[in-house]
């Protein structure tokens, strides 16, 4: 898949779509070229594009309602003149231009008008503005009321650690400390276009693109930072510096990136063409490194671990070696590929009748496509646009100096299709259940395995910033409605599998900036499969987290961290997540069981590594942590376990943190949570047994039930969990429920009441006449459901004890009791379980707060392992 489509959700200079556009922007192409452009197949595309437009002339932003995408708008519009059909994105350049709102893009006021946030500007959209003023043929110095020429320049910084580095910054010192300069090379490459554009190149910004060139020719995507003992202004105040692309190396900060190269390329040629000298041998090794990164089907692969031909990508690097000139075959081959993804009238009796002219990100979602039709229309049109460039070959330095095509007539869309390309398979394959098929038979039975959305990898939320606004996904007509679920479980995963962007995962978006959340789509992933229900959800969602590049934001945080790191919660969670598909993900289990295993201590306690490494010591990673490492070997987690039990309270209930020891009483929600570890075991073991498990201590069956008695002593007789204010806390009378499942004990008066707390949408509703609470949904899921995720199909872990104990094992657990000084009276007092546990609203709000803070957790409720 293309890191392009990926970069839509990154912060760097794709807030919702940058990349899809930058890449479009990149979209290059010179009248040099002998290799013959597709108007008829371009203009295609553009008719399809511009038809998404809404009456005013905006795309709805699948990723935040409060703004349209300005970003993707801006990339119909280059599509559209490139094409030869300027005037029908007329309609985009009155909405950024006439109507002045240019500005809610490349600055904060569009999402806090009126509190002088204008005067932060965001370095990379500014430059994407000029570009389009250009190609628009607007003044580029008053558009949409700003000079954007000037804007561009003054995001250029002139000294200091990020010179030359076009920039986010802002022009009032009280608002500095919001802004973090996360500008890329795609925001890097459009300033320098721009620029080129009204002939006033930029030195320190072309110098500054060509440091993040590798010696072999490709440019990274990502700005990186290295530690550093030099001095002067060029050093951050942590000895660290803006490294170029071979001192980032070391530190893998400088994988390839086809379409950084591709876009840095078209800023040299747009550079040159403007007067700009010294840059043809920079632009020599892109050149030799792009004509040698086409595949074997014609097509060119993104990025960073995306390296699967498509469309967009494809586009744009077909652009640009058609500028350059030379490369006819390989052009060719290129705009072949693309058109075998593209709606032809060979379309016209199948499910894409009504699409005519729109590309698939890859051939093979288009051959799909056939019998469903256009499934997430956002990934199509981000495609399209891209790929558009790449079949009119128009080069980007003739959009902005206005070398398009005329206006004309429109051409008859007749495209037909090409034949797909010979390459690898790819996910989006089907994968065949039964025996033989020839080209002229009929398989029996075809399971179409969704492809994972092309925004695996995108940034999670920047460290330590406040909890995001989920993002509710693109509906999808397309799809039959279904009945209304008659079962509250079947209502709530629902609920939940359709808050799935692309179906496979969670986004929020935090200061106009759309982010994956990887925690809570792995949050989203356990609640399924606790429900039972949305199983091929569950499935997609895990291969999305699985990933190579989801793995790599997820836990070891890319591209926040400088230099290597890991995160023990979230390998935690990939690896049970994975150990439900051990048949697809067994390489994987083995890759995360050793890289959780690097970060466990000789006590047992698990140690991140990294600058943004959580060392908070809460009891809930203990227990992630612990269970995974149970699901690899129960022996390897001796330690980990008994470093559990050693912070049990005298009271039976566990602390927050570990830090805690000797502590009288704990927290309840932490004990709540506790249990999993503690009752926890590989599911070769599982025993569902009242009697002690052979070869566990007495210790941990005792802990167990202490834990489990310290619950009860604060239950009530209906089943819920009553806050300080005397009213139901459904998400710690979830967590208690859970608790009582993973010891053995009935929760059915929870389920009952929590089904209460449902609305009309098969969510959990805060209060009435309020939407549903995404968080809070998943944290209720379990509780709803009335079991654990341990005890799903094909959980790598189970619970293996059943409470109460018999009467031999539990006179054992109180003797072991005794010399814990845990009060004997709890193991007795387990016999008459039957209603649930009561925290108080207090405890509840910290934990939330706590979770809101943490780094991997942007959106999080208390949600049990």
């Amino acid at each position: 898949m293309s890191q392009a489509l990926r970069r839509v959700v990154q912060p760097s200079i794709v807030m919702s779509t940058v990349v899809a556009v930058v890449a479009l922007s990149m979209a290059s192409t010179g009248t040099t070229a002998a290799a013959e452009p597709d108007r008829v197949a371009a203009k295609a595309a553009t008719q399809w594009l511009t038809s998404q437009l809404g009456d005013d002339g905006t795309l709805r932003n699948p990723l935040n309602d409060a703004l349209p995408d300005h970003g993707l708008m801006i990339d119909l519009l280059y599509a559209a003149h490139a094409s030869g059909a300027g005037a029908a994105a007329e309609p985009v350049v009155d909405y950024l231009d006439d109507q002045r709102h240019a500005s809610d893009y490349f600055t904060w006021d569009g999402l806090l008008p009126g509190k002088g946030f204008d005067a932060i500007i965001v370095g990379g959209y500014a430059a994407k503005v000029l570009v389009a003023a250009e190609v628009a043929g607007r003044d580029p110095r008053s558009f949409g009321g700003w000079d954007m020429v000037a804007e561009t320049k003054a995001a250029i910084m002139r000294s200091g650690p990020h010179k030359g580095r076009v920039s986010s910054y802002s022009k009032n010192p009280d608002f500095a400390d919001f802004v973090s300069n996360d500008t890329n090379i795609f925001g890097q490459a459009l300033a320098v276009i721009g620029l080129a554009g009204v002939a006033d190149n930029d030195q320190l910004a072309i110098d500054k693109l060509v440091t993040q060139q590798c010696a072999e020719g490709y440019f990274r995507i990502f700005f990186g930072v290295v530690p550093t003992t030099e001095v002067g202004d060029h050093v951050l105040p942590n000895g660290y510096k803006l490294s170029t692309c071979d001192e980032g190396k070391p530190f893998d900060q400088s994988a390839p990136d086809n379409d950084a190269t591709a876009m840095g390329l078209s800023a040299l040629l747009a550079a040159r063409e403007a007067g700009a000298t010294g840059l043809d041998a920079p632009i020599d090794r892109a050149v030799a490194y792009l004509s040698g990164a086409q595949t074997a089907g014609g097509g060119w692969g993104g990025g960073v671990l995306t390296e699967a031909p498509n469309t967009n990508s494809t586009g744009l690097v077909v652009q640009v070696l058609t500028q350059v000139g030379g490369h006819d075959a390989q052009v060719d081959a290129g705009m072949a590929y693309i058109k075998s993804a593209q709606v032809g009238s060979a379309d016209a009796e199948n499910a894409l009748a009504g699409d005519i002219g729109a590309i698939a990100y890859n051939p093979q979602e288009y051959q799909a496509a056939k019998a469903t039709g256009v499934s997430g229309v956002d990934t199509w049109i981000r495609a399209g646009a891209q790929a558009a460039l790449g079949l009119a070959q128009i080069s980007f330095y003739d959009l902005v100096t206005g070398n398009v095509p005329d206006d004309g007539e429109q051409p008859p869309i007749t495209t037909t299709p090409a034949a797909t390309p010979t390459s690898a398979p790819t996910t989006s394959a089907p994968v065949t259940e039964t025996a033989t098929a020839t080209r002229t038979t009929t398989v029996t039975k075809v399971v179409q395995r969704k492809p994972v959305s092309p925004r695996a990898g995108t940034q999670a939320p920047p460290p330590n910033t406040p909890p995001g606004q989920v993002v509710l996904p693109v509906p999808t007509p397309a799809e039959p409605p279904t009945a209304t679920p008659s079962t509250p479980t079947a209502r709530l995963a629902g609920y939940l599998a359709a808050r799935l962007v692309d179906g496979d995962h969670i986004e929020v978006t935090q200061d106009g900036r759309t982010f994956v959340d990887y925690d809570g789509t792995a949050d989203v992933v356990f609640a399924l499969r606790a429900l039972g229900e949305q199983q091929e959800a569950a499935d997609s969602t895990t291969r999305f987290l699985l990933d190579p590049a989801s793995v790599a934001a997820y836990a070891h945080g890319v591209p926040y961290e400088p230099s290597p790191a890991a995160y023990a919660e979230p390998l935690a969670k990939l690896r049970l997540a994975a150990g439900f598909l051990p048949d697809e993900f067994g390489k994987d289990i083995a890759d995360l069981d050793l890289a959780l295993t690097e970060l466990r201590t000789g006590d047992g306690t698990f140690v991140d590594t990294g600058k943004f490494a959580d060392a908070s010591e809460a009891i809930e990673r203990h227990v992630w942590a612990t269970t995974a490492t149970i699901a690899a070997s129960d022996s390897d987690a001796g330690k980990a376990v008994q470093t559990l039990l050693d912070r049990q309270c005298r009271d039976g209930t566990f602390p927050v943190d570990l830090s805690v020891t000797g502590c009288g009483t704990g927290d309840l929600t932490a004990t709540a949570v506790a249990i999993t570890a503690l009752n926890a075991g590989r599911s070769a073991a599982k025993s569902n047994s009242p009697a002690n498990r052979e070869g566990w201590s007495p210790k941990r069956s005792t802990a167990l039930e202490a834990a489990a008695a310290a619950l009860n002593e604060k239950s009530t007789p209906d089943g819920t969990v009553r806050g300080g204010d005397g009213q139901v806390d459904v998400v710690l009378t979830s967590a208690v429920a859970t608790a009582r499942t993973v010891a053995g004990l009935d929760s059915t008066p929870s389920a009952r009441a929590l089904a209460a707390a449902l609305g009309p949408d098969g969510g959990v509703v805060t209060r009435e006449g309020t939407d549903s609470n995404l968080p809070m949904s998943v944290s209720v899921a379990p509780g709803l459901a009335a079991r654990s995720w341990l005890s799903a199909e094909h959980s790598p872990v189970v619970a293996v004890l059943r409470l109460p104990l018999r009467p031999a094992d539990r006179a054992t657990a109180t003797a072991a009791a005794a010399t814990q000084r845990v009060p004997a009276w709890m193991g007795a007092g387990l016999v008459g379980l039957g209603f649930l546990l009561a925290v108080t609203a207090a405890v509840a709000a910290r934990l939330l707060i706590t979770r809101n803070a943490n780094r991997k957790n942007p959106t999080r409720e208390v949600v049990s392992p």
